[in-house]
């Protein structure tokens, strides 16, 4: 098979296995663990930003001024884009899922970015070795799986159904394809574009979790235990994940 053969073949199996893989996790859950589970996922938001993302844009050679510069665009953006009320939906009518609700564009947006990121990385291995990409491939799925599952998470607790769910996050893991297939036509300037995608992708993590899921939780009575419990569990899995597959 050629390269590009593979690097799609990765791509798919990346992005459908960890989100079935997430799916079986997520849709046993309770509304009382999903809300709890909420915590869970905003630590993972904010570790894989802060402490994933972040760092590999600096090692890539981009400066602290263009990466911070970055973020605050990326912050600002989201916001602006947001209050002009691009990402908002009218149809939800309870108070208690109205502001997850509107976050549910910018889960999809940031993990779609990131899908996209993935698709590059892959491309870049199996263009060096074939080996080397599907080592890769087995631990972005890994990896991705805690991403997903706080993926699917948001979108129940913001009101979705399960199979709403699955599939508008289906589609955006595929967005891995098309890093593949950009990473593989147009490496050198995909790889060079790399650390900018990151930061941004960074910044609609860190704005989801500060913006909207803390407030949130700042509100719910009680589990304060369980809530704080799991966001320190959901914090301490990426560098964990990062520990073991990098």
């Amino acid at each position: 098979m050629s390269p590009l053969t593979h690097i799609l073949l990765a791509c798919l199996a990346g992005g459908l296995l960890s989100m079935a893989a997430a799916a079986l996790l997520t849709f046993g859950l309770s509304h009382r663990w999903l809300i709890r589970m909420v915590s869970f996922s905003t630590g993972i938001l904010l570790a894989t930003a802060l402490l994933d993302l972040l760092p590999e844009a600096s090692d890539t050679g981009l400066s602290p001024h263009i990466l911070f510069a970055l973020v605050l665009a990326g912050l600002i953006g989201f916001f602006l884009l947001e209050k002009a009320a691009l990402w908002r939906h009218s149809h939800d009518n309870t108070a208690e899922t109205r502001p997850l609700t509107r976050t549910v564009p910018i889960i999809l947006v940031g993990d779609g970015v990131h899908n996209f990121t993935d698709g590059l990385v892959l491309a870049a291995t199996f263009m060096v070795d074939i080996h080397l990409g599907w080592a890769t491939a087995l631990a972005i799925i890994v990896h991705e799986i805690p991403q997903e599952t706080g993926d699917f998470v948001l979108l129940l607790s913001a009101g979705w159904s399960r199979t709403k769910a699955f599939v508008w996050n289906g589609l955006s893991s595929l967005t891995s394809v098309l890093g593949g297939i950009a990473g593989y036509f147009w490496l050198t300037n995909a790889q060079a574009w790399l650390p900018h995608i990151l930061a941004v992708t960074a910044a609609s993590f860190i704005y989801l979790a500060v913006s909207d899921l803390m407030p949130w939780l700042r509100h719910e009575k009680g589990d304060f235990v369980w809530h704080t419990g799991f966001m320190a569990a959901g914090i301490a899995l990426v560098p964990t994940g990062m520990a073991i597959f990098h």
